[in-house]
């Protein structure tokens, strides 16, 4: 019976294979953690097991240059993957629109959201402990399948090695499976927008 795939959900995953810059982020992101007062009392406030500075810092690329360097190279991905996923921009770009620091501490979880007013979201990947937690992606036809019978890939686990760089269109459900592991788990998230 011929049928074929509709609407595809597009997932990049690639590599910043940079690991001098990984240790300058991973540095920065432990003095950070240590430094900024706001975020650690927001990430107190809101129940993140760690820190994060996703409420305190929107300056990162300003404020250090590993960020600035890696803004550089999340850039050029957000490009290939806009053009892999068939985004018409026309001569305008996607820009870099927030981007924070998470620093999660054994049994810290993120759970299920997406991000609002972004076009593509993603996250790379510092130091990553064996059992620390992979991406989950959720089906985003899951809340119209009402009565459907349960399937095989309603739930997609991507499971990140540090270094990595994974993103998706901001609209897709996620979130990060509870860190099972030894060690803090350093990522770097962000939003670009049109």
């Amino acid at each position: 019976m011929p049928t074929r795939q509709l609407f595809p959900t597009h997932f990049y995953e690639s590599a910043i294979d940079d690991p001098a810059l990984v240790d300058d982020l991973a540095a920065s992101a432990a003095a950070l953690a240590s430094e900024d007062r706001a975020g650690r009392a927001w990430s107190k406030a809101h129940g993140y097991r760690g820190y994060t500075s996703y409420a305190s810092l929107d300056d990162l690329p300003l404020r250090d240059p590993a960020f600035a360097e890696l803004k550089r190279h999340l850039d050029r991905h957000v490009a290939a993957f806009a053009r892999e996923a068939g985004m018409e921009l026309g001569a305008r770009r996607l820009k870099l629109d927030s981007l924070w620091i998470n620093v999660l501490k054994p049994g810290g979880t993120h759970s299920g959201h997406l991000h609002p007013h972004s076009v593509v979201s993603g996250t790379f990947y510092v130091a990553v402990p064996p059992g620390s937690g992979a991406l989950k992606l959720e089906d985003p036809r899951l809340p119209m399948l009402m009565a459907a019978p349960p399937r095989e890939g309603t739930f997609v686990y991507a499971e990140p090695r540090a270094g990595d760089v994974f993103l998706w269109e901001s609209w897709l459900r996620h979130e990060v499976m509870p860190h099972a592991g030894k060690g803090e788990r350093v990522s770097v998230s962000f939003n670009y927008r049109w």
